[in-house]
């Protein structure tokens, strides 16, 4: 038995140059193609996320000038409450303290009379200088007002002295005028008297 083995020989035909650059003009434009196919997906989840990030930072925004505007209303609440009730306590404490204050000054000023009063007529001797400053000062006052009593007086007296004659003058001519009037009634009373005795 006789083994014939038989070899078979695939020969392949080497690509001529043409061939070749075709083949790998095709490789790179599906290179180029897979690339830019890649590129266009990153671009595109870039703008993804882009957007996505956009969106969350104009939701974070929107979301913390939310925030801010309740903090300021809430401040500006807080604050008027407080200056409120600062206002209130402020006068509460003016309340209390102008009574106090008005107390304290009263009393400082009693005490300091007390004081100089105790050192001014602590003696005898020191009372009786007090008292004679008093009376020297009474007497001069009482020596002014009188001076300017007689010279309002002299004043009055000369500023009216013609009116004051005129008066007398005028005085004595209506006293004149009442004397004839009661002595002319008199006369006519005694005229009527004797004719009526006369009649009779």
């Amino acid at each position: 038995m006789a083994e014939t083995s038989t070899t078979s020989t695939t020969s392949a035909t080497p690509m001529t140059p043409a061939e070749k650059a075709a083949k790998t003009r095709e490789k790179n434009a599906t290179k180029r193609s897979t690339s830019a196919k890649k590129a266009a997906e990153t671009r595109a989840a870039n703008r993804g996320a882009a957007a996505r990030s956009t969106t969350a930072r104009k939701a974070t925004s929107t979301a913390a000038r939310g925030r801010t505007n309740a903090a300021k209303k809430a401040a500006e609440a807080t604050q008027e409450t407080k200056s409120s009730i600062g206002r209130s306590v402020e006068m509460a404490e003016k309340a209390a303290l102008v009574p106090v204050g008005a107390m304290l000054m009263a009393r400082e000023s009693v005490a300091s009379t007390i004081d100089e009063l105790r050192t001014k007529y602590s003696t005898r001797a020191k009372t009786k200088r007090e008292l004679s400053k008093f009376e020297r000062r009474g007497n001069s006052a009482l020596k002014g007002v009188e001076k300017d009593l007689k010279s309002m007086i002299k004043d009055i007296e000369q500023r009216y002295e013609p009116v004051f004659k005129h008066a007398e003058l005028m005085g004595a001519r209506v006293e004149n005028a009442v004397q004839g009037g009661r002595t002319a009634a008199t006369q006519a009373s005694t005229k009527v008297q004797e004719r009526i005795s006369t009649l009779v």
